[in-house]
């Protein structure tokens, strides 16, 4: 069987954890079926992938248009009968990005398109902020390709309810879960000594300091990440505790000059406060993690959230929002604290009540760090729980047993 993976992040262009889940997917894939790989940003040297620019005749167009102008270079591809003679069985897309090309390569050459739903564009109503009148663009790119789509692979429970609730006219019996998955050896704490010199000397040089307890967040600087709602907690935690935070790519000037005026404000009034904007190696990210004493999840959307599940195999707790995907992650007592949140049902995430959303936050984090013995033996538990559910070889499984009720129709 020959399976077409649509994506728009892949090696070595990745910033968020679609593009991570495509790559590890693809690997473990390639176990089992005939793998090909079509991303954005330009040709790759990869056996198997092809990457595609935007067309010369739309550099200047909104955003969304270039899109899909990758797009329709993507659905001639899938037609295209490989050297070997082999022609695609399924397309699978990711993320709106890639959603049009995997609906259109259905309809053009008659084979079943199944997506991955990394996120919706209904509940990220601030990206008008970032695409203009492409935001329109791209939720009804959205809309047509899950009405249509033969199958639809939700992250999470919690996401899997949000589809049906955001496009009614899906067939629940079409939405499937398979949670995201995680890289157990890619990600672990260092062991040997090589690896720990490494990490030691990653971490100085970052103006971390790895004697003194820190609460770390890593993620892009979007509205739903919740950011700003993290730098006015850390402002309660205790004064040795340092804030790491390894956030970069904002979504719009308004949203970096809010993140940026937040961080100098923390600063001013707190020392350890280490702000790196730079997207890090993973060996350099795990040491990050590894100095670490909690991590900070504190996002308003998520559908599962993958960073969760790499702070926790490198043996991290988590203090998560009790939204979306995260409860599915986090055993609230066991591997972190969940965060409880009372939301805006408009579709931004936002809190009613910001003020207690933040307090309770602060309260959480407050709790984990000052008792690191209990945050190292919850760290334990973390790390055996994605060990126990949310390996890449049950996902991959999972994943092709779909594929198949698929083709059976």
């Amino acid at each position: 069987m020959r399976v077409d993976l649509l994506t728009r992040e892949y090696p070595p262009n990745i910033y968020g954890g679609a593009g991570v889940h495509v790559a590890e997917l693809a690997a473990v894939l390639r176990r089992s079926v005939d793998v090909r790989v079509h991303c954005f940003d330009g040709a790759r040297d990869e056996p198997g992938v092809a990457g595609y620019d935007v067309p010369a005749t739309l550099a200047g167009a909104n955003p969304a248009l270039q899109t899909l102008g990758v797009d329709l270079e993507m659905v001639d591809a899938v037609g295209a009968v490989g050297i070997d003679g082999v022609r695609s069985d399924l397309v699978h897309s990711h993320t709106w990005y890639a959603n049009m090309a995997g609906h259109l390569a259905s309809l053009l050459h008659g084979v079943p398109h199944v997506l991955t739903a990394h996120s919706l564009e209904p509940l990220r109503p601030w990206k008008a902020e970032q695409l203009g009148g492409g935001y329109a663009l791209s939720s009804w790119v959205e809309r047509t390709a899950y009405e249509a789509a033969a199958g639809v692979i939700a992250v999470s429970g919690g996401m899997r309810e949000d589809i049906l609730r955001s496009y009614p006219a899906v067939d629940p019996a079409r939405v499937h879960v398979v949670h995201n998955g995680i890289d157990l050896d890619g990600w672990q704490r260092p062991v040997d000594a090589a690896d720990l010199e490494h990490a030691d000397a990653t971490v100085r040089e970052l103006g971390i300091d790895p004697s003194r307890p820190a609460v770390v967040f890593v993620g892009r600087i979007t509205r739903q990440k919740g950011l700003p709602y993290f730098l006015r907690a850390a402002e309660q935690l205790p004064a040795d505790v340092q804030v790491v935070l390894c956030a970069g790519a904002p979504d719009t000037p308004q949203i970096a000059a809010e993140v940026s005026g937040l961080v100098e404000q923390l600063r001013a009034r707190r020392s350890g406060v280490v702000w790196i904007e730079q997207m890090l190696p993973r060996r350099d990210l795990v040491a990050v993690l590894a100095h670490g004493t909690v991590f900070a999840c504190p996002s308003v959307y998520e559908p599962l959230g993958i960073v969760n599940l790499e702070a926790m195999a490198v043996g991290l707790p988590v203090v998560g929002t009790a939204t979306g995907g995260i409860p599915e992650v986090v055993d609230d007592g066991v591997t972190g604290r969940l965060v409880p949140i009372d939301q805006v049902r408009d579709g931004t995430g936002t809190p009613r009540d910001p003020d207690a959303f933040v307090a309770d936050l602060a309260a959480a984090l407050v709790e984990v760090v000052s008792d690191e013995e209990r945050a190292r033996t919850w760290g334990v538990a973390a790390r055996r729980r994605v060990e126990d559910h949310f390996s890449w070889d049950a996902i991959a499984e999972r994943t092709l047993e779909i594929y198949a009720q698929v083709l059976r129709g």
